[in-house]
């Protein structure tokens, strides 16, 4: 018997030394983060080369990490920022940070390297239309690639690009940590490996609906390196988990049901992560296979229950009205009907899911490393299912390569955390990009059946809406999502009669929950759609019925509520893109206007709490503890320019840190409410200081509270429904010859700009993903409720060079009772996008256009 042959090794230099790799590795990019340690190179995409944040330098040249074998890399030099000169860092990171052009960082690494290459072979002569042909393979989820476009220009012409932090509020400056982020010095969770780390990888269903008759792990088990599989029926407490309803199981057991795609049958835990997955693919499972509702209409009117273990197939049902519709619309000089189609939307944020567990050998504490949005509902969530007190449990936020809602849920923390409990070892589980797509929610498609009616000078006279949303299986916020796209669907608008219901749907469709915009986006792209109908009706321009309807303080709103000053700012918004409409006019292309309003918090009643603490240490740092999570968004530049503002310090002497050992705020960082409440606790915790004299060693704490919200369903008159409103006027310029985007005009009104640069990347992000959400985005399920589109590349994204030029601006009308009079952007940012492109598009070609995407395919 012949022995066998012994693995190859590879022999490259990365970074100028001398390396040797086994053929373990299945490419550079594993070689390079798994077996050197070497950890710029992200990956986002499960290596398939469709989001270029791997990108290195193999002999000079940029090349995608993850589609490079190890034979190709024999004999070169490879290098990744880690590599490069210390001027060479600092002049790249310092013009992305200086022109706010990284926000979560995963992807930039990765653009850095592609940037420098194009440095090298064009020097000045890198032009910003030839970076965006060459950025193509690079994903940006957060900045729109304006800002990145903008660094390289300043690059290219060698331009001077100092950096400094902002110090204080209201004041440009790059982002707090941008440097480490920019060069992947700051680790994210997948960048953290302990000690005698394990890792896990899932068995996720084969059926969206369908009885588990038998989970088989005996081939799993049998494999080389494999320390446990683990299933349902090793969870020792509560097996359904979920942040409004728990309603989510962990795991599907035998004898019970999948009721999506990305329910969890078993966890492998192996030596290695290829190990790990390699074997969960041997876990076999028996099904008894069910017709899956992939109809929301269809669950409605089945008496079967969609969902295993829940009765009836609707989440929830929101409804409203003021005022007699029927009687508007009988006496309206005009009216207007259409069914509006918004479609299912993935977040697509580059950093896949991925959770880190460390138990305590000796106390068995459990601290988990999280990249999600609410790290103390993961906390509450995993003690419920290990069966151990919170105190047992420390989430520590470890900031995220983006989110936009999507990491609201558990994804795969409850899973690690139980393997590295039962196993006493530290568990790590990152998600491949095919599984993130399957598991967690997304944004809901809504049918939207919408009515309005105005007078016959264009003042709106009625409107009646009948939603439905398709939620998937289980709750996550999808009753919130519906909730608000009841109370949003009138817009920044008065009308005297309106009559609103809205039903979240359960199916066996992807999970639906948290999306930027949550809800108002779907309801308001089809307000404005009636605006615009309304308007071709009247014989007025779509800029002048919004002028002629737009909300005032002092009106009665949507669900009643009495709008204060900070409304304001929706006509001032209005009134910002006038000019942009106008010249589009005169200059003969076709315009469309959108006009939106958001809420930020969490308002209809619920009490909303956060906290923070100053503390002056003896070395002169100043540590700035808070409780929400870094996303991209810029909530650690915000807790900074507070304190320099508040307590008159240097940038430099500043420190922010998450604190999730000590109960600064149980909430999600969701619905602008970072910047909101963050800054009014911090405000707050440095007003303790001063009275305390800046004590040394103390911890100084604040708190900033909203109580003074009403549910809908309270009955009262005028309910207080949000705290707070964010609003935006867009204008989409489009081409007539060639029917592509030429420019957007972007006003928002963001009450106070914490940092005009930053939000104004967010704005710029925000608009990106409007258009996408508009024209080309989609994420469709076939009758198997299996979505058909499975890879990034696959979703429809925005590239660079397709991405037009956004003119912002920022409007600041203050929220009165808000710090500093804020009112977020992060959700408000795309609100009026989609509306305002279907209105250029029918000026284009006199089509109206109902259903999202509009370009598609």
């Amino acid at each position: 018997m012949s022995e066998a042959a012994a693995p190859a090794v590879h022999r490259f230099r990365v970074n100028g030394a001398d390396v040797e790799v086994g053929d373990a590795q299945p490419h550079l990019l594993a070689a390079l983060r798994d077996a050197l340690g070497v950890l710029s190179p992200k990956d986002g995409c499960s290596p398939s080369g469709q989001c270029g944040c791997c990108t290195v330098l193999l002999d000079g040249k940029a090349v995608v990490s993850c589609q490079v074998g190890l034979e190709r890399a024999e004999g070169k030099e490879v290098t990744t920022l880690e590599g490069m000169a210390t001027d060479e860092r600092a002049r790249l990171t310092d013009a992305f940070a200086a022109t706010g052009a990284l926000q979560c960082g995963f992807c930039t690494p990765g653009i850095l390297v592609r940037v420098k290459a194009l440095l090298d072979k064009k020097g000045s002569a890198l032009d910003r239309d030839t970076a965006a042909r060459h950025l193509g393979g690079h994903l940006c989820r957060c900045t729109g690639y304006i800002k990145i476009l903008d660094a390289v220009e300043a690059l290219a012409a060698g331009a001077e690009t100092p950096v400094a932090l902002p110090t204080g509020i209201g004041e440009r400056g790059a982002r707090y940590q941008a440097a480490e982020l920019g060069l992947g010095d700051k680790h994210f969770v997948d960048d953290m490996t302990p000690e005698g780390c394990l890792h896990a990888a899932v068995r996720l269903a084969d059926h969206a609906r369908a009885d588990v008759v038998r989970i088989d792990t005996s081939a799993a088990l049998a494999v080389p390196g494999v320390e446990a599989v683990l299933t349902a029926a090793d969870v020792p407490g509560e097996l359904r988990v979920g942040l409004i309803h728990k309603d989510w199981p962990v795991m599907i057991p035998e004898g019970g049901r999948t009721s999506y795609l990305g329910d969890v049958l078993a966890v492998v835990v192996a030596v290695d992560r290829p190990t790990a997955r390699r074997a969960a693919e041997l876990v076999a499972v028996d099904y008894e296979v069910h017709p899956p509702f992939s109809d929301p209409f269809a669950a409605l009117a089945s008496p079967e229950h969609a969902v295993w273990g829940l009765e009836g197939n609707v989440l929830s049902r929101t409804t409203y009205a003021r005022g007699d519709v029927e009687a508007a619309f009988a006496e309206s000089a005009h009216v207007v009907r259409e069914t509006f189609r918004t479609q299912r939307v993935e977040q697509a944020f580059l950093e896949p899911e991925s959770t880190l567990a460390v138990p305590d050998p000796d106390t068995g504490h459990l601290l988990v490393h999280s990249g999600g949005q609410g790290v103390w509902d993961d906390r509450d969530q995993i003690a419920s299912l290990l069966a151990v007190g919170t105190d047992q449990v420390t989430v520590e936020l470890v900031s995220n390569g983006g989110a936009f809602g999507g990491k609201e849920d558990m994804s795969n923390q409850g899973q690690t955390a139980l393997a590295a409990h039962l196993l006493g070892r530290p568990v790590k589980c990152t998600f491949s990009r095919e599984e993130s797509i399957l598991v967690h929610a997304k944004r809901h498609p809504i049918h939207i059946e919408a009515e309005g009616a105005c007078d016959a000078e264009g003042h709106l006279t009625g409107l009646r809406f009948r939603m439905v949303g398709d939620s998937g299986p289980y709750a996550s916020v999808g009753m919130k999502v519906l909730e608000r796209a009841a109370g949003h669907a009138s817009g920044p608008y008065v009308t005297p009669a309106i009559d609103v219901e809205s039903v979240a749907v359960r199916t066996n469709n992807p999970v639906c929950g948290a999306f930027r915009g949550f809800g108002a986006n779907q309801a308001q792209f089809a307000m404005e759609g009636l605006m615009d109908r309304l308007a071709a009706e009247v014989g007025i321009s779509g800029w002048e019925i919004r002028d002629r309807n737009v909300v005032s303080p002092g009106v009665v709103w949507g669900p009643g509520q009495v709008l204060d000053d900070g409304c304001k700012g929706a006509r001032r918004c209005l009134d910002a893109v006038r000019p942009a409409v106008d010249a589009a006019v005169a200059g003969g292309r076709a315009v469309g206007v959108g006009l939106g309003l958001k809420n930020s918090g969490l308002g209809n009643g619920f009490h909303e709490v956060a906290k923070a603490v100053v503390r002056f240490e003896e070395d002169g740092t100043v540590e700035v503890r808070h409780c929400w999570t870094e996303m991209g968004q810029g909530v650690h530049t915000v807790a900074l320019q507070v304190a320099c503002t508040e307590l008159g310090i240097e940038p430099e002497r500043v420190r922010v840190v998450v604190d999730t050992t000590r109960e600064l705020g149980k909430g999600q960082t969701t619905g602008s409410r970072g910047t909101l409440m963050g800054a009014g606790a911090v405000q707050d915790a440095c007003r303790a200081a001063r009275e305390a004299g800046c004590a040394v060693g103390v911890d100084h704490e604040g708190t900033y509270e909203i109580d003074w919200t009403n549910a809908l369903e309270e009955g009262v008159e005028h309910p207080v429904i949000h705290s707070t409103f964010g609003y935006a006027a867009q204008v989409v310029v489009v081409d007539r010859d060639t029917g592509a985007v030429e420019k957007v005009v972007a006003a928002h009104d963001v009450g106070k700009a914490i940092n005009p640069l930053l939000v104004e990347g967010q704005v710029e992000g925000s608009v990106h993903m409007g258009l996408g959400y508009a024209l080309t985005e989609d994420l469709p399920t076939d009758e198997d409720c299996r979505p058909t589109v499975d890879t990034l590349r696959g979703l429809g994204i925005i590239r660079p060079k397709d991405m037009p030029p956004v003119e912002v601006i920022l409007v600041e009308e203050p929220e009165p009772d808000s710090p500093y009079g804020i009112k977020g952007v992060g959700e408000i940012g795309l609100v009026p996008t989609a509306g305002a492109v279907a209105a250029a598009l029918h000026d284009l070609d006199g089509e109206w256009r109902a259903s999202l995407p509009m370009r598609r395919g």
